[in-house]
């Protein structure tokens, strides 16, 4: 039997007959992970093939026994199309992932069956269910049992098409209650996490690259001081996102440190107290930012900020006062997003009650475009502020600049193999997506 895994993408990175991936944006693709987990999950006896539309076109006439499609809300409409296609050729078709899980309704219009949360819990009752013609159109167990997580077969995807680091998952979930996050949302705002000796022997054979795609690696404090200290041996160099409370937690970050932690993802979100505050992001402190990203820099951690425009509180004057922080504390990358109310996520509801959404295209629902009425400013406005700051940012003065500064904290391998190249990758990215560059009005 033959398991066809389909990740859909944007039209601009779509991967086309005749075409090839685009090696200036290579380094974004590492996050195959989780159809990794998809396909570990099918049962004994099942051939399973992952196809990533940003890697390789999709053929059409692949004999699969049945199709399964992961995709997020932005990436809807491509979903369903692929789904319609397979399905017109009578192809058994299911679908997972956040946006199905969001809106199972809207997505059992174009599928056989809707898997509603983890994978791992639902595959193998759906693929049992089919064998036996008995397929139901909703599949929603409890979550997985993370003692018990399948290692991935890497060997699925591409080698030489993605990031040259290896991807791992030490946790799933975080306990925040942000209110504009659709992890939080999916994991019904609770943290998971596998033992630590399972994670070793997992990450050990690896290469000396890892990136962590937990969603928050530090929600348990005690559970990271533990792994942290089970990898100092290793001797590896890891990546991750995690909350800006690991620099009030000097034996965290110093176990950070010493088992290889060399870059960090916070979600800084906003400069605006009010804007944490409505959003239920009450483990930010605003005026602690400048000091956070100074300590992880004085630790040798480079810091990669997540920004967020367009919440009430947020004025024209945001987007020059957000950039002087950025390059004043030398942040060493930016992803800076447009505020996006995903379905399923309180803002959403919210929003949604309050007669704000105004785009109900979920393409359009890719952190790029405004699908709402923001209070402090017109809809083109907060785009063009947006990318203003991107723009500002990711100039090639500012870029070398930023370069320059980061000899004084960081080592020469995460200069050359990371944030040189991250920064010229968003300007390219940035650039082909059409952000890059609007003037500010």
């Amino acid at each position: 039997m033959r398991f066809l895994l389909i990740n859909p993408t944007a039209p601009y990175w779509q991967v086309k007959c005749g075409t090839s991936p685009r090696k200036s944006t290579q380094i974004f693709r590492f996050s195959m992970l989780s159809s990794l987990y998809v396909a570990a999950a099918a049962p004994p006896g099942f051939d399973t093939a992952i196809v990533d539309e940003e890697v390789e076109p999709i053929d059409f006439k692949d004999d699969a026994d049945i199709v399964g499609i992961s995709y997020m809300t932005f990436n809807a409409p491509r979903a369903y199309e692929i789904a319609d296609r397979f399905r017109s050729r009578g192809k058994t078709v299911i679908v997972g992932g956040y946006h199905p899980t969001m809106m199972p309704e809207e997505a059992a219009g174009h599928a056989d069956a809707v898997c509603i949360g983890e994978a791992e819990s639902n595959l193998p009752q759906m693929i049992d269910d089919f064998l036996h013609r008995r397929l139901q159109k909703f599949y929603r167990n409890a979550p997985c049992d993370l003692r018990n997580l399948p290692v991935p077969d890497r060997r699925l995807i591409k080698g030489g098409m993605y990031a040259p680091v290896d991807t791992v998952q030490a946790t799933r979930g975080c306990p925040n209650g942000c209110s504009f996050c659709s992890i939080a949302a999916f994991f019904d705002h609770k943290f998971r996490a596998r033992p630590v000796d399972q994670v070793i022997d997992e990450l050990a054979p690896l290469s000396r690259y890892l990136l962590f795609m937990d969603d928050n690696l530090t929600s348990d404090p005690e559970y990271a001081k533990e792994l942290f200290g089970a990898m100092i041996p290793l001797r590896k160099r890891w990546f991750s996102q995690c909350s800006v409370k690991i620099a009030y937690d000097d034996e965290l970050l110093r176990l950070a440190v010493a088992s290889g932690c060399r870059g960090l993802f916070l979600g800084l979100e906003s400069l605006s107290d009010k804007n944490l505050q409505k959003w239920n992001k009450i483990q930010n402190n605003v005026r602690d930012y400048e000091w956070a990203v100074r300590k992880l820099h004085a630790a040798g951690i480079g810091v990669i900020a997540g920004i967020v425009f367009g919440y009430d509180a947020d004025s024209m004057e945001t987007f020059p006062k957000t950039l002087d922080f950025l390059l004043r504390c030398n942040v060493d990358a930016l992803q800076a997003t447009i505020l996006t109310p995903f379905p399923g996520t309180p803002l959403y509801r919210e929003m949604l009650g309050q007669g704000r959404i105004t785009d109900n295209d979920w393409a359009h629902y890719d952190f790029r475009h405004v699908v709402f009425e923001p209070k402090g400013m017109s809809h083109d406005e907060l785009r063009n502020g947006h990318d203003w700051v991107l723009d500002r940012f990711y100039a090639r003065p500012t870029v070398g600049k930023r370069i320059w500064n980061e000899w004084r904290y960081l080592d020469l391998p995460t200069i050359l193999k990371v944030t040189i190249p991250l920064n010229l990758s968003y300007r390219s990215r940035l650039r082909t997506d059409g952000t890059i560059a609007s003037p500010l009005r």
